[in-house]
């Protein structure tokens, strides 16, 4: 025989918060599927039934039961991946975002993935990951920008007059 399940009791506030997620048409799969594991467990409900309730592995409503019963709610969160942490910070995270919105790369209108790269020190692919995280897009232009050229009025007049 396996081991005795961890008896849950929730407050009326822990109750309500997991009905809420389990319900949400905005919580995530995973998310609302713990919460009705959760709720069916502080009914007093066996891991068996709550396996065929929820459509979950023994395993799998064992883990929440007892991530819940140690941590309560902010046990059902999910737990950093293993891998390589972020070499980049949030502050160069930041101050690139800033200098795209910001700023122009001397000589031209609007910064590119290897202008900028080139400016701050990174990978033209990091760059690209952090302006398509941001929906930073440089060279679409959202208003007129007046040109820098010298010469725009005298080639606009000489165009508009050949056709």
């Amino acid at each position: 025989m396996g081991r005795p399940a961890v008896a849950i009791a929730l407050s009326a506030a822990e109750r309500g918060e997991l009905e809420s997620l389990a319900r949400a048409r905005k919580t995530g799969q995973a998310m609302a599927r713990r919460a009705r594991i959760v709720l069916a467990a502080a009914t007093g409900m066996e891991n068996k039934t709550i396996c065929a309730e929820v459509g979950a592995d023994a395993n799998t409503v064992s883990k929440w039961r007892r991530r819940f019963a140690s941590d309560r709610l902010a046990g059902l969160l999910d737990e950093p991946r293993a891998g390589t942490p972020r070499k980049i910070g949030d502050e160069a995270i930041a101050e690139t975002i800033r200098r795209t919105l910001e700023t122009t790369p001397p000589g031209a209108t609007h910064w590119s993935l290897r202008s900028m790269a080139k400016a701050v020190g990174y990978a033209p692919s990091t760059i690209h990951r952090i302006w398509r995280a941001f929906g930073l897009q440089p060279h679409r232009s959202e208003t007129f920008k007046l040109s820098t050229d010298p010469l725009f009025v005298g080639k606009c007049a000489t165009s508009s007059a050949s056709t």
